[in-house]
């Protein structure tokens, strides 16, 4: 299992919208994000600085192969096609990251 964690800021007028889709996150979204061994899915949001936090914990073999099943997934991509727009990516991401990777510092069990 690799405990994973990542960021990305949030446009101040969306917050609300983006906290009523994660409300009701649609059935075939969570069944992609489970089919790629994804699990422990949590978005944390930061006030006022609009930062949300997103971790989770990742089970299978294959990462860069079970993110790009769950990216042809058309539910998926009909999610992002609303959910991105209320983001607004960290200047400081690497290229080709949406949501910025983040290090892993400290662990207890």
């Amino acid at each position: 299992m690799q405990r994973m964690g990542f960021c990305i800021g949030l446009k101040a007028g969306e917050i609300e919208r983006y906290r009523e889709l994660h409300a009701a996150v649609w059935p075939d979204v969570l069944a992609a994000i489970s089919t790629a061994n994804i699990r422990n899915y949590s978005i944390f949001l930061k006030e006022p600085e609009n930062l949300l936090f997103a971790y989770w914990e990742y089970v299978g073999t294959d990462f860069e192969r079970d993110t790009a099943i769950m990216r042809e997934n058309p539910a998926m991509q009909e999610w992002w096609k609303i959910c991105d727009p209320l983001q607004q990516p960290l200047e400081t991401r690497r290229d080709g990251e949406w949501w910025a990777a983040m290090e892993p510092v400290f662990f207890h069990p």
